[in-house]
């Protein structure tokens, strides 16, 4: 009894870092997607069946949250970190069924651009998210997230830029409505990272 009372650590770590992994692989699929709408339902295919493996991961953490009774770091901080993690992956298939419900057939260099923002964004919180367990690589995730700031700050630029020049070119409106929608929901993707940037940042700020 006792036993399974006892901290889980290295197993939330685990569930943490796979987490993050299935956010930089689904991120990586929505660039394919946007580069490879001729195959769009494969890749949201992909983008779907990692959503489902991410929902499990959230599932085990907080199942595993509510038996061990000592957790390695704040049980709420740790909480907002899986949750928000499956966010951003939510984000990922949100983008993948708005591309098949508007039908979207052509890409553009701007959801290219977002796409890729997003892969880098994701990038960066797996680095965090595997220095989580030492807080001795406090000033290296600290670092690292400062990047996905950066970052996201990139997204709402090209975002601007962007819904600019749709609103100023494109005379079809439904390719309009198609492609705004797409650009918010790409440029969200950026906006959740750096939300879970911020929960690992507050983690380092109270535990370091």
């Amino acid at each position: 009894m006792f036993n399974r009372l006892m901290p889980k650590e290295g197993k939330f770590f685990d569930l943490f870092n796979q987490h993050a992994e299935l956010l930089v692989t689904t991120s990586k699929e929505v660039v394919n997607l946007f580069n490879d709408l001729g195959n769009a339902e494969r890749h949201m295919t992909a983008i779907k069946e990692n959503e489902k493996r991410a929902d499990r991961i959230t599932y085990e953490t907080v199942d595993l949250l509510h038996k061990t009774f000592i957790t390695p770091l704040d049980r709420d901080d740790m909480l907002k970190l899986t949750t928000t993690m499956d966010d951003v992956i939510d984000l990922m298939e949100d983008v993948a069924e708005t591309v098949s419900l508007y039908y979207v057939t052509n890409s553009t260099e701007e959801a290219k651009q977002l796409a890729a923002i997003g892969v880098a964004c994701c990038e960066r919180v797996r680095s965090a998210v595997a220095l989580l367990e030492n807080m001795k690589n406090a000033g290296a995730m600290l670092k690292i997230l400062s990047e996905v700031e950066r970052l996201e700050s990139d997204g709402d630029r090209i975002l601007r830029s962007a819904m600019s020049k749709l609103f100023r070119e494109e005379e079809d409106v439904k390719a309009l409505i198609k492609y705004k929608a797409v650009y918010e929901l790409l440029e969200s993707i950026t906006d959740k990272c750096e939300d879970v940037a911020n929960i690992i940042q507050g983690i380092v700020v109270e535990n370091a």
